[in-house]
């Protein structure tokens, strides 16, 4: 699955399988505020959702923070 097969709007399973993580961990990611390297997310009645330009930029921010601690 590439980024573009991806709809605009990701479910916890979308990420979880582009990631090749599972669920739990993106629920735990939900959890998170974005300054600790959390996803930001919305209810959809008791469900979570992602939109893709938001994952988007998570995963480009978790480069960055990588490359940070690289150069460090």
């Amino acid at each position: 699955m590439g980024l573009g097969d991806l709809p605009e709007v990701l479910t916890a399973q979308h990420i979880a399988s582009y990631l090749h993580i599972s669920r739990r961990r993106v629920y735990e990611l939900f959890q998170m505020s974005e300054a600790a390297g959390g996803i930001r997310n919305f209810d959809v009645g008791n469900s979570k959702r992602v939109d893709k330009q938001d994952f988007i930029r998570w995963m480009e921010s978790r480069k960055e923070e990588k490359a940070k601690s690289v150069v460090s």
